[in-house]
């Protein structure tokens, strides 16, 4: 009778120890802070030129975004090393044809100390060619680079 009252105390303390963690592990959220909120403003205003760009085709100030040195890595497109190839596609398929949306309040900016930054967000694409409808959110991967001033893309990761 005794194993049996211990035996039952013991699984009611394991149950009630493993309700405890799961309770406080589900109220447990992740809510973004950017470590400085003015590198995050800038990056954030980098990313509307750099796409505002990109929705009225404005390959000049497309190509003075992107670094000579960039890379694309697309997960269904493959990777692209070559700027003037990437601009070629980007005039060729998306020019008139895509626009791209982002998903308010989706964009983190992380620091790079001696480099520049990483944006990480959501986005949504329109192909005006099949559905006004935008896609289902997206996650995309910038490194921006500052130098001398000037803020350029050096790596995207497009994941769709």
């Amino acid at each position: 009778m005794k194993i049996l009252k211990l035996s039952t105390l013991l699984t009611s303390l394991i149950l009630t120890t493993i309700s405890l963690a799961v309770s406080a592990q589900s109220k447990e959220t992740y809510a973004y802070k950017p470590e400085s909120q003015e590198l995050y403003n800038t990056i954030a205003h980098m990313d509307s030129v750099y796409f505002n760009a990109y929705n009225t085709c404005d390959m000049d100030k497309q190509a003075a975004i992107y670094a000579d040195s960039i890379e694309f890595y697309h997960d269904k497109g493959g990777l692209q090393t070559s700027k003037q190839a990437l601009l070629d596609a980007l005039k060729k398929n998306i020019c008139g044809k895509v626009t791209r949306v982002l998903v308010p309040g989706s964009i983190e900016v992380y620091p790079i100390a001696g480099f520049g930054a990483v944006e990480v967000g959501l986005h949504r694409f329109i192909n005006h060619q099949e559905s006004e409808t935008p896609s289902k959110p997206d996650k995309f991967i910038v490194v921006w680079r500052l130098r001398n001033g000037i803020w350029q893309i050096t790596r995207v990761i497009s994941l769709h």
